[in-house]
């Protein structure tokens, strides 16, 4: 594969036509646009519209939901643990034993190895030291090898939060109730909401509008439970920068960023820097395993392996909470990059 030329294209994303791609598109921007705004926007009929976006819910398995701003909720840095089982768990008791906090809000297992991600965020540091000792006490049976980081800025995505930690926020009862019925069906119309809660459209209303204004929500948005046409992977990396490191990241975020130009699913749709066991996270989505590795690791390793410690790369298997974040985005435009040596002299 060259590296001055990265291409990648994504087979899965040839079975939407060009409008049901918009379709996913917009509503990944704006799960809230109305039939009839998407059927102006692409000059379609709105008849044409609901029976693609029907199809499309069917197919992909779509639950519309919110990204949230944790910095504003208040609540902890999140973050990435990776759990390494000597022997293989029962991931029917490890599901249990994490459904019982507010903490994870994403774990999933992995295809062919005894591990587990978690993507955690707790409401205050006490409470996510607490259950990280916890989870690690009653895992240890298995044999486990706990590594932690701290998930220190997204340069891509989100993670869906669950309305277990939005119970737990430090907000007015009536914006939280609303909150949660719109983490767990953003497109429900102020009416449907106004008959969950009882109240009167114009209190929610006034609520909603409210809601709105304290910037908790950075996107209506959503994601996808079925992947059963592609191949969703976590990977991680661990650096050792030497020189011409920056150089290499440039190479490394150009492939990143590189994805196809109209996509139903973006193919990375989470990126983070860490601090601690690793230095970075991701997701991506792929055709399958073979080229998911291919131009994952194998590009990585290409422009910047004399930088890496380690790298791993794991096709998803079973997700035991939360739900994975797939959506499509314009990947370069949301991206964001931090030049991390760009003002050292402030510290």
């Amino acid at each position: 594969m060259s590296t001055t030329d990265y291409g990648f294209h994504s087979t899965f994303n040839d079975g939407y036509s060009t409008p049901t791609k918009q379709i996913a598109r917009l509503l990944s921007g704006n799960s809230r646009m109305s039939l009839t705004q998407i059927a102006a926007r692409l000059k379609l009929s709105r008849k044409t519209v609901k029976d693609r976006l029907t199809k499309m819910e069917k197919m992909m398995g779509i639950n519309y939901t919110l990204e949230l701003n944790e910095k504003l909720l208040g609540v902890t840095i999140p973050h990435i643990a990776v759990l390494e089982f000597e022997k293989k768990p029962d991931y029917d008791y490890i599901a249990k034993l994490l459904k019982k906090s507010y903490i994870p809000q994403l774990a999933f297992s992995v295809k062919g190895k005894n591990m587990l991600y978690i993507y955690a965020v707790a409401a205050s540091t006490e409470d996510y030291v607490y259950w990280d000792n916890t989870m690690w006490l009653l895992a240890s049976k298995y044999g486990v090898h706990w590594f932690s980081s701290e998930v220190i800025h997204k340069q891509l995505g989100f993670v869906p939060l669950r309305n277990e930690l939005i119970n737990r926020l430090n907000m007015d009862d009536r914006m939280k109730e609303l909150l949660k019925l719109l983490n767990s069906d953003s497109r429900a119309s102020i009416q449907k909401l106004s008959k969950s809660l009882g109240k009167h459209f114009n209190t929610v209303t006034y609520t909603f509008e409210k809601l709105i204004e304290s910037g908790y929500i950075k996107r209506f948005t959503l994601t996808m439970d079925n992947q059963k046409a592609f191949c969703p992977a976590a990977f991680m990396i661990k650096y050792v920068p030497k020189d011409d490191f920056e150089n290499a990241m440039k190479r490394t975020r150009a492939a990143i960023k590189s994805d196809d130009k109209d996509s139903v699913v973006s193919r990375y749709v989470l990126t983070a820097p860490l601090i601690g066991s690793w230095d970075y996270f991701g997701i991506g989505v792929f055709d399958n395993y073979r080229l998911g590795y291919e131009h994952c690791v194998s590009y990585l390793k290409e422009v910047a392996g004399k930088h890496m410690e380690k790298i791993t790369f794991n096709e998803i298997d079973r997700v035991l909470i939360g739900r994975l974040p797939l959506r499509s985005i314009d990947t370069k435009a949301d991206y964001k990059l931090i030049d991390w040596t760009a003002d050292v002299e402030r510290l």
